[in-house]
């Protein structure tokens, strides 16, 4: 039986700087992430979008904070699983957990770090009639190449972050950009609404798609209405973005036997869970302070794996020492 000291559950920003810091440590580190490619959310959904608040960058795209957290996470040569699927997780013994995945149940741990985000996320899509094969082709739920709407006509469905922040992209991009919503209140970063409000978009507040008219892999037209009047207008355009949300469910967790908040995992100032040696940190970890951000959940991984250290070791200290006092071969 092969037993790491710490496996992390979760390939993501919070995933992999806790797994740089645990080889940092000296641990024997396991990551398991379902996803083929590591990254988690900054390469899965916008990898082309620039992140402002990580220490030391004014601004970077999403994939490129990705592959420098990649390498960052690998110095130490952990052991990486991707495209795998946590199904379960048992006590095997009184210091040793087993981590049941789709692939395998020969995962041994003597501690673990959930660092799996907002959980497995699954786009919502419209419950508007359409051609499937248009997906990735014509309808999008994700931007992972923003050079493919260039000179298009852009209609964007969604009212977050993630809407008002492409339709401020594509504004000086696309030929033209439409962003529909179904109410006048946008999720987004107010600053961010009030640029697309000043840029070429064309803003249609309480309104919702009805249909998409499509020949072949091409878009061509949609009907959209006012759901205050009914009244019925339409739109020419060449692709479709959906950005209304995901579907999440994190049932499994209740029944690994985590107390949960919410949809959140609860943690002490430690990030410990209920359970004794696992952890938890980033989206998916709540407690009285808790601020959802890439900065507050590299924090809270390093946080996790110092007093995981702790726990596998009694006599180790939590605190690490500075970084800039190793003598690193790296």
């Amino acid at each position: 039986m092969d037993v790491f000291d710490i496996t992390i559950i979760g390939g993501g920003p919070t995933g992999l700087f806790g797994t740089f810091y645990a080889g940092l440590r000296g641990l024997r580190t396991k990551v398991i992430d379902v996803l083929p490619e590591l990254g988690g959310q900054l390469t899965a959904l916008y990898p082309e979008k620039y992140v402002y608040d990580v220490a030391g960058h004014p601004k970077i795209l999403a994939k490129d904070l990705a592959k420098n957290l990649s390498m960052q996470g690998g110095l130490f040569k952990p052991a990486f699983c991707s495209g795998e699927k946590v199904l379960k997780l048992n006590q095997y013994s009184e210091d040793i957990w087993q981590v049941i995945s789709d692939k395998t149940d020969e995962h041994y741990s003597k501690s673990i770090l959930l660092a799996i985000g907002a959980g497995a996320c699954v786009p919502k899509k419209l419950d508007v009639e359409h051609d499937s094969s248009l997906e990735n082709k014509a309808i999008f739920y994700a931007v992972k190449n923003k050079e493919q709407f260039r000179g298009k006509k852009v209609l964007i469905v969604g009212g977050g972050d993630s809407a008002v922040d492409w339709a401020n992209e594509f504004s000086q991009l696309a030929t033209s950009v439409a962003l529909i919503h179904r109410r006048d209140q946008f999720r987004a970063v107010q600053t961010s609404v009030e640029e697309m409000k000043a840029n070429k978009v064309d803003v249609k507040t309480f309104y919702e798609l009805k249909e998409i008219n499509s020949t072949g892999e091409k878009v061509n037209t949609v009907t959209i209405f006012d759901n205050r009047t009914g009244k019925e207008e339409t739109l020419d355009i060449d692709v479709l973005i959906i950005n209304i949300g995901f579907v999440i469910n994190l049932d499994f967790l209740k029944s690994w036997g985590l107390k949960m908040e919410g949809n959140a995992i609860a943690v002490n100032e430690k990030m410990e869970t209920n359970l004794p040696g696992i952890y938890a940190a980033g989206d998916i970890a709540t407690h009285a302070a808790k601020l959802k951000l890439i900065a507050t959940g590299a924090a809270e991984a390093a946080t996790a794996v110092n007093f995981a250290c702790t726990y596998i070791n009694p006599q180790a200290k939590a605190f690490p020492g500075h970084s800039s006092n190793l003598n690193l071969s790296i």
